[in-house]
C-alpha cells in the first residue's frame, strides 16, 4: 500500500480543499493511506465533520504553519514544526513515499531541498509539470521556475531527470523524446547557453531530437521539453493566461446574438467536452524534480478537485517507483556524458 503525506494546512484555504481533495482521492484509489499532517484538533474535527475513513487515515500533529507570503529562508529556520516540513518529513524517515503541499512554492522548494537534499549528481531540483498535448499526449516540461539561470551542465541535468521520470512512469514507451526549447529548430540559433546545451545533448545517450520551439509543447512531437526557469515560467503563465482568454473569448462570441445563442446549444456537448478536456483542475500538481524523494506541489489557490489530482500525480509516481528508476538513469547517463567530455580533452589535448 502507498503512504503518502499530506500538507493539510497549506494553501490559500487550507483545510477547507485540502480535507475534501483528500478524502475524494481516497474514493478513488483503494490501495493507499494517508498521513494528514496538521493541528490535530482542527484536522481531526474537519475529517470527524466529513465522515472521513479513519481506517487509511493517521494524523500527524504540526503546531505550526508557513504562511503564503513568508519568505523561503524565514519558513525554513523558523518553522521547523510547520505541516509543511513534517509533510516532508515523513518521506526523509520512509514513512510516506510521497508528500504533497499546496503552501508557498519557494518555502516548500527550500524546504524539501534542505531536508531531502539533490540526487546525487544533479546540482538543483527543477519544478516540472506535465501539459496536456494531441490525441491524449502528455508532455513534461522543466524547468518552470525554480532555477532562472542555468548553466548548460544544470540545463543537461534537467534534460536526464525529466527523461527518467517519463520512462519510469511509462516504461513500455521507449525512450522518451527530449527536445530544446529554442527561438528555432536551427542548431545555430539561440543563446550560448543554449548552444552549449545542444552540443551536450547530442553527445548524450538520451534520445535527443534536437531544439523545439514552443508550439512542440502540444504536437505530440516530443516526451521532454527543457528550459531554464525563467523561460519556462514565462511559458508556464503564458499557458495558463491563454486556455482562459480562449474560454472567455468562445463565451462572448455565443452570447452575441439569438442565432449565436442557438448554435450555443446544438454545440454544448462538443464544448462540454473541451472544456472537460482543458480543464487545469486535472493537471494540478508540479513535480519537485531531482530530488532525493517525491514532492508534489500544488496550485495554492485549486479546489478540492484539483488537490485530488495532486494526490493522483503522488500516487502515480510512489507506485511507479519514480525515485529508484530516477537515480539509477541519472548515474548512467551523467557518466556517459563524464566519459564524452573526457574524450573530447583529450581530443584537444592530442591536438594540441
Amino acid at each position: 500500500m502507498i503512504t503518502l503525506a499530506v500538507d493539510a494546512m497549506g494553501g490559500d484555504a487550507g483545510l477547507a480543499v485540502t480535507i475534501p481533495g483528500a478524502l475524494l482521492f481516497l474514493r478513488q484509489q483503494a490501495d493507499v493511506r494517508l498521513l494528514i499532517v496538521g493541528d490535530e484538533v482542527q484536522v481531526r474535527q474537519a475529517l470527524e465533520a466529513a465522515n472521513a475513513p479513519m481506517d487509511r487515515i493517521q494524523i500527524v500533529h504540526a503546531a505550526q504553519v508557513v504562511e503564503m507570503d513568508e519568505q523561503p529562508q524565514s519558513a525554513l529556520k523558523n518553522k521547523k514544526d510547520s505541516s509543511m516540513r513534517i509533510a516532508v518529513n515523513q518521506v526523509k524517515e520512509g514513512l510516506a513515499q510521497a508528500a504533497v503541499s499546496a503552501g508557498n512554492t519557494g518555502a516548500l522548494m527550500a524546504t524539501a531541498r534542505f531536508v531531502l537534499k539533490t540526487i546525487q549528481g544533479i546540482e538543483r531540483p527543477a519544478i516540472a509539470k506535465f501539459i496536456p498535448s494531441q490525441n491524449g499526449h502528455m508532455t513534461l516540461v522543466l524547468d518552470l521556475g525554480a532555477n532562472v539561470d542555468c548553466t548548460p551542465e544544470q540545463l543537461v541535468q534537467f534534460a536526464v531527470i525529466g527523461s527518467e521520470l517519463v520512462h519510469a512512469l511509462y516504461p513500455n514507451a521507449g525512450a522518451p523524446r527530449v527536445g530544446l526549447l529554442n527561438v528555432g529548430t536551427e542548431d545555430i540559433k539561440g543563446t550560448d547557453t543554449v548552444k552549449q546545451v545542444f552540443k551536450l545533448l547530442s553527445g548524450s545517450k538520451l534520445n535527443f531530437v534536437g531544439n523545439v520551439e514552443g508550439g512542440s509543447i502540444f504536437s505530440g512531437d516530443v516526451d521532454v521539453v527543457v528550459a531554464d526557469g525563467f523561460v519556462g515560467n514565462i511559458v508556464l503563465k503564458t499557458i495558463e493566461g491563454a486556455v482562459r482568454f480562449m474560454g472567455s473569448a468562445i463565451k462572448q462570441e455565443f452570447q452575441t446574438n439569438l442565432l449565436t445563442k442557438l448554435g450555443a446549444l446544438a454545440a454544448m456537448p462538443a464544448l462540454k467536452g473541451f472544456k472537460n478536456k482543458l480543464d487545469p483542475r486535472k493537471f494540478n500538481g508540479a513535480i519537485f524534480l531531482g530530488l532525493r524523494g517525491v514532492v508534489i506541489k500544488s496550485h495554492g489557490g485549486t479546489d478540492a478537485v484539483g488537490f485530488s489530482y495532486a494526490l493522483e500525480e503522488a500516487f502515480h509516481e510512489a507506485k511507479a517507483d519514480s525515485l529508484t528508476r530516477i537515480q539509477q538513469g541519472v548515474a548512467d547517463q551523467l557518466a556517459h556524458l563524464a566519459d564524452k567530455k573526457l574524450e573530447v580533452e583529450q581530443a584537444a589535448i592530442n591536438i594540441d
